[in-house]
């Protein structure tokens, strides 16, 4: 009898992002029962440090070797497929995906690619410092043929506040600050704003944010749900048309 798919969540990166991911792949299973559902094993090792901290020199403290040590983990367990719900931690994606023998599906890609594929010419990033300063979208934008803005540097200040003074902490997000930037994006001509930092999604969430935001976590749970070989429901309609 074959082995249905056994997807592990590499998680903790933040913790709440990870609670968020797994109601969300719960809700969008089309399922009639338990058994329809994927099967998951989740590893949420919250003290992983700090992604941008690495990335922008602020810490020494590695991030990937707790990443790998968990990944190997998940393998181990049986898991067939890896999603990580955190983009910044997408800058280690190709040394973490050397590391293990189960593919990773990569949050980035599969947010560009669904903008790509309904012929959006223009996006703004709405992420953390670390994954505007590594370029990490700017990157897979460029690969897709697809324009990019990134925040000034005072509106990216606002948008970590938010997300690490807010988010992280267990608050509801300034909205007046998030207003601000999103605002700043769209005048500057982007069609739809990328939700690229997964503490963000959970503004769309609580908040009800509209038609321009595309959410990175949801077109990661998409894809995720795909690959585990279920059928995906209650995504926006764009999310098939490519």
């Amino acid at each position: 009898m074959e082995r249905s798919p056994l997807l592990g969540i590499l998680g903790g990166l933040g913790p709440m992002s990870t609670v968020y991911f797994y109601e969300m792949l719960t809700a969008h299973t089309e399922a009639r029962c338990d058994q329809e559902h994927l099967n998951i094993v989740i590893s949420s090792y919250a003290e992983t440090p700090d992604r941008t901290d690495y990335i922008l020199g602020r810490s020494s403290d590695n991030p990937l070797t707790a990443m790998i040590e968990n990944a190997k983990k998940l393998e181990n367990f049986g898991a067939t497929v890896i999603a990580i719900p955190c983009n910044t931690a997408h800058y280690f994606y190709s040394s973490l995906k050397d590391e293990v023998s189960v593919p990773i599906l990569n949050i980035i890609e599969e947010t560009v690619r669904i903008a790509a594929g309904v012929g959006i010419g223009k996006i703004g990033i709405l992420a953390t410092e670390g994954t505007v300063q590594s370029e990490s979208y700017q990157r897979v934008s460029a690969d897709f043929g697809v324009a990019c803005e990134v925040p000034t540097p005072e509106e990216q200040a606002m948008l970590m506040d938010i997300i690490y003074g807010d988010i992280k902490q267990g608050r509801r997000a300034d909205m007046d600050k998030f207003n601000r930037v999103a605002g700043s994006l769209l005048d500057r001509g982007c069609e739809k704003l990328i939700l690229g930092c997964t503490e963000l999604s959970l503004i769309k969430k609580n908040e009800g944010l509209g038609y321009e935001y595309l959410d990175s976590l949801e077109a990661l749970a998409y894809r995720t749900i795909l690959a585990c070989g279920k059928p995906p429901c209650g995504f926006p309609a764009y999310f098939g048309a490519r």
